[in-house]
């Protein structure tokens, strides 16, 4: 009796392309099993996710301008400008027109290809939000894409930043639900979740990441980016800060998250999250530009330059371009 031999090679093919591609979601086990992969190991994943998707060479880079400091009425515990803190950061005025048009434009001549305006804000009111939306036109006007961080937005507050120009809104989880308490008891996690629905259905792209070294343990780590990698559409952007100690506020003298750590998270949000941007953000004037190479071959490729992020330090523009010439990389 003859065996009929049936290739099934095509049927598999044929039913592979048949299949909708379904997203992979992250549980916060196999997030954590990432971070306890061998150093190495993790890094080559990483870097080979981000070679999949990514000039493994380009960084996009941003400034970030305080255009409303000090005087915020949150409670968070890393933030120097909250009014309950006695911190060195005074309430200012929201700034005019023309120097942040001013500053936007020194940021473009710095090599800057995305201008970000913070207001310590818990949310804009309208007679907040109308000379910002000056500011957001003005600053596309010349080129740059603009992005914004107002604090909890309202309903219809979305599209009239859409209108005005807006391409980024950044609003952070800052760490894992079951950590979030322990740091901010003002506004909830739903809260910041609301708006970020919002910035989304105004078809705005959401720039949304996170704070790590705030005591919170490798699980919490491993919860915060399970959040943002389990988000119907994950951030566009995916900025990882590392706390910055400053003095008045409650997380002052939090026992310092050691840097190979930091690296790590950058590696398990490239892998997690491997068409977003992972950006350097605060923290970074504290780590020496091996550890800052190190984020970069681990999937990092965007930075805030300028001498200051709101009301912290970091790395000057012309430090970054010395660092950027060693490592070969380029603006993207």
């Amino acid at each position: 009796m003859l065996e009929t031999v049936i290739d099934t090679s095509a049927i598999v093919k044929n039913n592979q392309m048949q299949k909708p591609e379904i997203e992979q979601r992250w549980s916060v086990a196999e997030i954590v099993a990432l971070f306890e992969l061998p150093f190495s190991d993790l890094i080559h994943r990483a870097q080979t996710v981000h070679r999949e998707n990514f000039d493994p060479n380009a960084v996009q880079v941003s400034t970030l301008l305080s255009i409303k400091t000090g005087g915020c009425s949150e409670d968070c515990g890393y933030c120097p400008q909250a009014a309950r803190y006695h911190t060195e950061v005074e309430n200012e005025d929201l700034m005019a027109l023309e120097d942040v048009v001013a500053a936007a434009r020194a940021a473009k001549e710095s090599g800057a290809s995305r201008f970000c305006m913070g207001a310590a804000w818990r949310g804009p009111k309208q007679r907040d939000l109308d000379p910002v939306l000056k500011m957001i036109a003005e600053v596309k006007a010349m080129g740059l894409e603009t992005c914004a961080t107002l604090g909890m937005l309202k309903d219809g507050q979305a599209e009239q930043l859409k209108d005005a120009g807006l391409d980024y809104y950044n609003h952070n989880l800052d760490t894992a639900p079951e950590f979030y308490g322990d740091v901010i008891t003002t506004r909830t996690y739903q809260d910041r979740l609301d708006t970020l629905d919002r910035v989304r259905d105004a078809d705005i792209n959401v720039c949304c990441g996170g704070i790590i070294g705030m005591g919170e343990s490798r699980n919490q780590r491993a919860g915060l980016l399970a959040q943002l990698a389990n988000m119907e559409r994950p951030p566009e952007s995916v900025p990882i800060n590392l706390l910055t100690q400053v003095e008045g506020t409650p997380l002052h003298g939090t026992e310092e998250l050691e840097l190979f750590e930091f690296v790590r998270t950058i590696a398990a949000a490239r892998i997690t999250m491997p068409k977003s941007y992972v950006r350097l953000s605060a923290g970074r004037q504290s780590m020496h530009e091996g550890i800052q190479a190190l984020c970069f071959i681990a999937g990092a490729n965007s930075i805030f330059y300028g001498e200051k992020l709101l009301t912290t330090g970091n790395p000057e523009a012309e430090t970054d371009k010395k660092l950027f010439a060693k490592l070969g990389i380029h603006p993207a």
